[in-house]
């Protein structure tokens, strides 16, 4: 975030606001980044069919506006002096007011986002990607169905009079947050490099647009998605306005920094944080040394360099789209952390567990934490998975096949009911196992993992 000069003096704070898949949090840090005050909210999601998932952007302004209050409950509002949001790479969709626009054949308005993780458009992207356009060499040859353009394009095809045609503005989720406080349109150089196929060298590329058949976005200089470009943490118009400032309950024209995507922000505090004093392999090293984990409802590995790298199924490169100056590229798989949930909750056992962890008053990971720590002293936890087997793929592949039809699996060669137990501990311990083995990582010079930032 872009920070005013002589505004590090002691008692200044700063308000981040992280939107994730299911929750918004707010964290209010002091000028040395010390964590103050920490608040969440749940936010709701809608499947009306397979595929589809949906959200509201009044619902999440709403949650934004409760945490904000929050955290700065007992503060002197006069020392706050910014404002910064990251959110899911989500598509927004609003009219030419500004007002909501229904993403579903229910034509309801208040479901006005496709999440990112919603795989409607698989007939779209594919089209797309036998395009063989060059604008697809930054997304690791194939674009996935999760990015912006084919979402785009089915929302033409599927529902032009309800939505497409009515449509004013398109924004990443982050980009709609941040004008959202400051009435500022303009979007951030990581949305639009990573998700809408935006070059921070060149701009828009008019050839793309017009042969997967949106050249329609084309017109009044791209206005519908973007045609003021800023980089992450560049200051935004005047600030906070006076009505985004009472919403939130905090003081009108404090500084509001373009966004970042959720996963970006946490590769951003990774890749940048001081090291020093932890024994850890990249110390000293240079930033292009490290591999950021970011671990939430799916994972993503990112690694920055000063040259771009081109690496077949891994997203990127991607020119200052998360430091500035830098090239990213980005391996990762969907829904990782969704799938945990998955197998533990879908489990024959997991009534039984989930009484076992009210009992102790646990949640039911910690409890399923605790039981591997026990196991740990009397055996390696790894041993579980010696007859157990996961293929993570569930939501498709990611990286580095860029396969969304792939499926997951899970193979045990023993009987479920023999050991019953065992094989659910092991599954809760093999399944992030196996989502973190199938990453890649663009950079092949990578060489430190130096911490995790959990965005669940």
């Amino acid at each position: 975030m872009a920070v005013p000069r002589g505004d590090r003096e002691p008692g200044s704070y700063y308000v981040g606001v992280d939107v994730g898949t299911g929750s918004v949090r707010a964290a209010l840090v002091d000028q040395r980044g010390t964590l103050v005050a920490f608040a969440d909210q749940p936010v709701n999601q809608w499947e009306p069919q397979f595929n589809h998932h949906e959200q509201s952007s009044e619902d999440i302004w709403a949650a934004c506006c409760v945490v904000t209050k929050k955290v700065v409950q007992g503060i002197n509002l006069n020392r706050i002096r910014g404002l910064g949001f990251d959110a899911t790479c989500s598509l927004v969709v609003l009219d030419k007011e500004f007002r909501p626009l229904p993403v579903n054949h229910e034509g309801d308005p208040h479901r006005n986002i496709i999440m990112w993780l919603d795989h409607r458009a698989i007939s779209q992207v594919h089209r797309i990607n036998e395009t063989k356009h060059s604008v697809l060499q930054y997304v690791g040859g194939v674009m996935s169905v999760e990015m912006q353009a084919p979402k785009l394009l089915w929302l033409k095809e599927n529902l032009r009079e309800t939505c497409w045609d009515k449509a004013g503005h398109f924004f990443d989720l982050p980009d709609f947050l941040s004008w959202k406080a400051t009435g500022v349109p303009a979007r951030s150089l990581c949305s639009l490099v990573c998700k809408w196929t935006y070059s921070a060298e060149k701009g828009w590329d008019d050839s793309f647009w017009k042969v997967i058949g949106l050249e329609d976005l084309i017109a009044n200089n791209y206005n519908k998605i973007g045609n003021k470009v800023l980089p992450p943490g560049a200051s935004l118009g005047s600030g906070l306005t006076p009505e985004a400032a009472k919403d939130l309950g905090l003081p009108a024209g404090i500084a509001v920094a373009a966004s970042l995507i959720d996963a970006h922000a946490g590769g951003l505090g990774v890749i940048g944080a001081d090291v020093r004093g932890h024994g850890l392999a990249c110390e000293g090293q240079p930033v292009t040394s490290r591999l950021a984990v970011i671990c939430g409802t799916s994972s993503c590995h990112m690694g920055i360099s000063k040259n771009p790298i081109f690496v077949p199924g891994v997203w990127g490169p991607y020119f200052s789209a998360m430091v500035p100056g830098f090239w990213l590229n980005e391996g990762g798989q969907s829904v990782t952390g969704k799938l945990i949930d998955h197998m533990v909750q879908g489990h024959a056992v997991f009534p039984e567990l989930q009484a076992k962890a009210t009992a102790r008053c646990q949640s039911v990971y910690a409890y399923l934490n605790s039981h591997l720590d026990l196991i740990k002293k009397t055996q390696p936890v790894g041993f579980l998975t010696v007859d157990l087997h996961v293929w993570p793929d569930f939501h498709g592949n990611r990286s580095p096949l860029a396969d969304l039809t792939l499926k997951g699996m899970v193979s045990n060669s023993q009987s479920l009911l023999e050991a019953l137990s065992d094989f659910f501990f092991g599954l809760f311990w093999a399944t992030p196992a196996a989502c973190g083995g199938s990453q890649a990582s663009g950079n092949q010079d990578q060489s430190c993992v130096c911490n995790l930032h959990h965005s669940l």
